[in-house]
């Protein structure tokens, strides 16, 4: 079986989110044996791009892979994140959210995630979380960090994408489901998904049983 696309999201703005991204997505690949191949947007980013052209080409690799990795660091999501999240769910996207922040933050119970309740409860969904203080001084070298970061997430990767899919076997529900993701949005989506885009897609994840 060819490897499962992931895809990852989370804030582009410096050098350590840049980095950080970058080192996760390579751990992630090796980590699993080429199981699990990571599409970082700021690969994809042109930064002398229109702002809906960059917004169109990152929710249409959301929706073409198989799994969503989501970064959930800091005492207010990345709203850029949060959306191509709520994307991923809005079509049962298997997803794993990863949070490394020591903060408490959100408006959750005690034992709550450590961000907005809106964010949460929803189906297909794994959480890793830890202290990254705590994870980077026990590791030793950045490398022995990303490695066990990397382990936690393909165990949950692994996990949610054994979960049974929402739509279970209705492939015109499916189709009707994807074909009104690529409409809702605007600024020239469709366009930019052209066609058989959805057709593509779902055969594609029908053969990794995925939906």
């Amino acid at each position: 079986m060819s490897p499962f696309t992931v895809y990852l999201a989370g804030d582009l703005f410096d050098h350590k989110h840049l980095t950080g991204n970058a080192m996760l997505a390579g751990a992630v690949g090796e980590h699993s044996g080429g199981r699990y191949l990571c599409v970082v947007p700021q690969d994809l980013e042109q930064s002398t791009g229109r702002a809906v052209d960059i917004r169109n080409q990152d929710l249409r690799q959301v929706i073409a892979c198989d799994l969503g990795l989501f970064n959930f660091d800091g005492t207010d999501l990345d709203s850029g994140t949060v959306v191509e999240f709520m994307m991923a769910k809005a079509l049962d996207i298997p997803s794993v959210v990863l949070r490394s922040d020591f903060r408490s933050s959100g408006d959750q119970e005690k034992d709550g995630d450590d961000w907005n309740l809106m964010c949460s409860f929803y189906p297909r969904v794994r959480v890793v979380s830890f202290n990254a203080m705590a994870w980077y001084q026990q590791a030793g070298s950045p490398g022995q960090l990303y490695a066990r970061i990397a382990a936690a997430v393909i165990e949950q990767l692994d996990a949610v994408r054994a979960e049974p899919p929402v739509l279970d076997g209705d492939a015109r529900r499916q189709e009707e489901l994807y074909r009104w993701a690529t409409r809702f949005p605007g600024g020239g989506f469709e366009a930019c998904c052209g066609p058989g885009f959805v057709e593509e897609v779902l055969e594609a994840k029908r053969r990794k049983k995925l939906v």
